[in-house]
């Protein structure tokens, strides 16, 4: 098998150099990037160096569900600030990442960023023109670090404050599995017990001639629409689904339903940890990458999915372009929490604002790993009783006639 010499940068920017067996130098590279090795030369048996080469104009590629996700996007910051870090150029690094990128989509985006930099543009300037890929807050630091000349530490801040978020998004999401499972189990056993079972009794109660009861009655009327009607349930819940994605999609219907979470007991003071500690995470990465407050809080408002916290920054926003201190107008929105509002205001009084929001952060992503253990604490027993109850009422639907007919049959 072939070996190869390679000069390399490591996680933290360091420079390695080593030697790698690989039946050609494609998979070479790709045995050095699972090591977490950005390559910068390579050469093979043959004595000839094949360094990355530069970004060449990109090519339309028609990969079939192919996008970019959020931890590609992580991916690439975190390799962007290590690479500048250790002091490449900015197009040499970008032309790095584009080589040895393996989603089409997001290589193609790479090149032409890549290409719009050699041109001479900013970089902020080649982000902005892929707005489904890298949003305002992605952009808006990129451009603050250009400004201020600091572009390698607001990468790196850009990047730790991205993992943070998934990390915390990946916790939520891990939490409502089982959740997800037990409700998906309880409905193809609801389902089954309608379409298979229920019918079964109905022809048994129907050659009896038995007056049903009110439930029986209801449970047996859901059992025929299913059957009867079958071929009508896909348009019913496509319908409720599509619906339901209309009227949150609505500025209305989503402002209501954020509200009624909101007020929902256990699940809005999660919702408000959750928004709490996004907020302060976000507004304080843009702070410290010297974005101009009033900016950063309109910035921060569109990250947050919660209209009621969004639609109190709003009003935030308007009081601190009036001159009032920030942790006034969001202490008097009612939607932060004391503690938050005090050490914002610790903050401005010491001029470490966005230090003391980043502290903020960093207590709420502790209670939000708190709360997800408590949320699901009880969603559980909540599923499995609410399970118990919609199958013992089918169950007891089918039986209460039975009982009346075995206490008509002995003279009870």
């Amino acid at each position: 098998m072939p070996e190869y010499k390679y000069n390399a940068i490591d996680r933290n920017g360091a420079q390695t150099t080593g030697k790698i067996e690989a039946p050609n130098d494609e998979q070479a590279r790709q045995k050095l990037m699972a090591r977490g090795l950005m390559v910068t030369s390579l050469v093979g048996d043959t004595g000839a160096a094949k360094p990355v080469t530069a970004a060449a104009p990109a090519k339309k590629s028609f990969s079939f569900g192919s996008k970019v996700s959020a931890e590609d996007v992580t991916t690439m910051t975190r390799q962007l600030a290590t690479l500048i870090v250790a002091g490449l150029p900015l197009l040499r690094a970008l032309e790095l990442i584009h080589k040895q990128e393996r989603n089409l989509h997001f290589k193609e985006v790479l090149g032409l960023i890549a290409e719009s930099v050699s041109q001479g543009n900013n970089l902020s300037e080649a982000l902005a023109a892929h707005p489904k890929v890298f949003d305002r807050l992605f952009i808006n630091m990129v451009k603050a670090g250009e400004a201020g000349g600091v572009l390698d530490k607001v990468l790196d801040r850009l990047a730790k404050f991205r993992e943070k978020a998934q990390r915390i998004q990946k916790k939520v999401k891990s939490a409502m599995v089982y959740p997800g499972v037990v409700v998906s189990v309880a409905v193809v056993i609801v389902y089954i017990l309608m379409v298979k079972v229920v019918p079964s009794f109905q022809k048994l109660l129907s050659s009896q001639k038995l007056a049903l009861p009110p439930l029986t009655q209801f449970v047996v009327g859901i059992s025929t629409a299913l059957t009867d009607y079958w071929y009508v349930t896909p348009f019913v819940i496509f319908g409720i689904y599509y619906g339901m994605k209309l009227w949150l999609s609505s500025p209305k219907g989503k402002e209501l339903f954020d509200r009624i979470i909101f007020k929902l007991p256990k699940i809005g003071g999660f919702v408000q940890i959750v928004s709490v500690s996004r907020f302060a995470r976000t507004f304080g990465t843009l702070m410290a990458s010297g974005v101009p407050i009033l900016q950063a809080i309109n910035i921060t408002r569109d990250t947050l999915d919660n209209v009621v916290i969004a639609n109190s920054l709003e009003r935030v926003h308007d009081r601190v372009r009036d001159g009032e201190p920030l942790s006034i107008p969001l202490e008097q929105t009612g939607v932060f929490p004391q503690m938050v509002t005090s050490m914002i205001q610790v903050g401005e009084e010491t001029g470490q604002l966005p230090e003391m929001l980043n502290r903020v952060a960093d207590i709420y992503d502790e209670e939000v790993d708190n709360a997800v253990t408590a949320l699901t604490s009880i969603i559980e027993p909540v599923l499995i009783v609410f399970l118990a109850v919609v199958v013992g009422a089918i169950v007891l639907a089918m039986f209460l006639p039975l009982i009346a007919l075995i206490t008509q049959m002995t003279g009870g």
